[in-house]
């Protein structure tokens, strides 16, 4: 199992397998043709009031990972889940995120949860 985290500004690589967006917004200035993704489960990305918490630096990325973790126990979360676990099961995959520091954010958690 090859699950792999890059910023989605990066370049697509052929290592890359399924390119899948965890951002529930589209990144700022990219055009899709541009971005390459394969998919965008947005109900596997953290809700809007926890990324706004998050980002407003109201609690550590510790208590973020955790809340965040509580969030992906919703049936369409764990659902979706499942789904890029299987696709991972069957070839790389690669966690698409504009966070200017990944493995500081949501998709370093899904990254863990997925290994």
């Amino acid at each position: 199992m090859s699950v792999r985290i890059r910023r989605v500004y990066e370049a697509p690589e052929p290592e890359d397998g399924v390119r899948v967006l965890v951002d529930r917004l589209w990144p700022r200035g990219l055009s899709k043709d541009a971005a390459h993704v394969d998919e965008w489960p947005k109900g596997l990305t953290p809700s809007t009031e926890l990324r706004r918490w998050y980002h407003a630096g109201e609690g550590s990325y510790e208590e973020f990972a955790g809340r965040y973790e509580a969030e992906l126990d919703t049936p369409e979360a764990a659902e979706l889940l499942v789904h890029v676990r299987e696709l991972a099961g069957k070839g790389a995959v690669t966690l698409l995120t504009a966070s200017k520091s990944p493995e500081q954010s949501h998709a370093a958690v899904l990254a863990r949860l997925l290994s």
